[in-house]
């Protein structure tokens, strides 16, 4: 037997039943929360790995997420899943009149408009002011979400404040600032002063992220690839040691960065 988003949805309220599962019947919004932020992280693990079976179980487990909150929501009488499924559709067409010139998703007359990336980008983020404007959120960073990981917030932020300008004309402007907020660390450190070098230490990151966004670059992604790379040559190191049948205590800072060098110089080969 094949399933379908109906059998999901009549699965869960099932589970939500008096004489369903006595888990999912105490949770809430909230306490599903860390669960939703954990499955959004798999999938995202799974793409960063390539692993497409993986990846399409860890989309069905954050599907569910999206379910068990429609089903509270309508519990509660706040919302349901026909109803998220609608505002996303409405919102979405509304978002694109490139593509959906007439407003209707369905509409016998509507030509695809022919629009530069750039002007849809700008057309996007009018369209997403004007609706901050209807929820009374006119303020150009309002929505901005603030449980966001500081990493991505502070790309977004970036972003949204170049959306009216606020923002480096070319990449060497946010480099030097970068430059600039390294050497008031430098001086923080020496100060001694720990308030100073977290404020300081906050700056340089900024800085960092909004030079990853003026090269297209996603913060989240380069670091993600930078932790995969730095495991995966630290295991090259870990090997190493193991198979020497030494502590780690017996080699030296100068005899492991020769593992790791050699961990790099072998990827080199590899890619070669």
């Amino acid at each position: 037997m094949s399933y379908a988003l109906a059998d999901l949805l009549n699965l869960m309220a099932r589970l939500r039943a008096p004489d369903g599962c006595p888990w999912d019947q105490k949770q809430t919004l909230k306490s599903i929360l860390p669960y939703t932020l954990e499955e959004a992280y798999e999938v995202a693990d799974a793409i960063e790995h390539e692993q497409t079976a993986q990846l399409e179980e860890e989309l069905g487990d954050l599907l569910f997420q999206i379910v068990f909150y429609a089903q509270i929501g309508k519990e509660q009488g706040d919302f349901d899943f026909d109803s998220i499924v609608n505002k996303l559709t409405e919102k979405l067409v509304r978002r694109h009149p490139h593509v959906f010139p007439s407003g209707q998703l369905y509409a016998d007359t509507d030509a695809e408009l022919a629009l530069s990336e750039a002007e849809i980008a700008q057309q996007w983020e009018a369209i997403k002011q004007a609706e901050r404007n209807d929820k009374n959120k006119a303020r150009v960073l309002d929505d901005v979400p603030k449980a966001l990981p500081s990493l991505n917030r502070a790309y977004k932020l970036q972003k949204r404040a170049a959306g009216v300008g606020f923002d480096w004309p070319d990449p060497m402007g946010a480099l030097d600032k970068l430059e600039e907020e390294i050497k008031e660390l430098r001086e923080a450190y020496q100060s001694g002063d720990i308030a100073a070098i977290k404020d300081e230490m906050g700056d340089c990151l900024f800085a960092q992220v909004n030079i990853a966004r003026h090269f297209g670059v996603k913060p989240d992604d380069a670091l993600r690839s930078t932790n995969l790379k730095f495991e995966r040559r630290f295991n090259f190191v870990e090997d190493c040691v193991n198979a020497s049948g030494q502590a780690w205590s017996g080699y030296s800072l100068a005899e492991l960065d020769a593992f790791w060098d050699e961990a790099k110089a072998q990827e080199k080969l590899n890619k070669a």
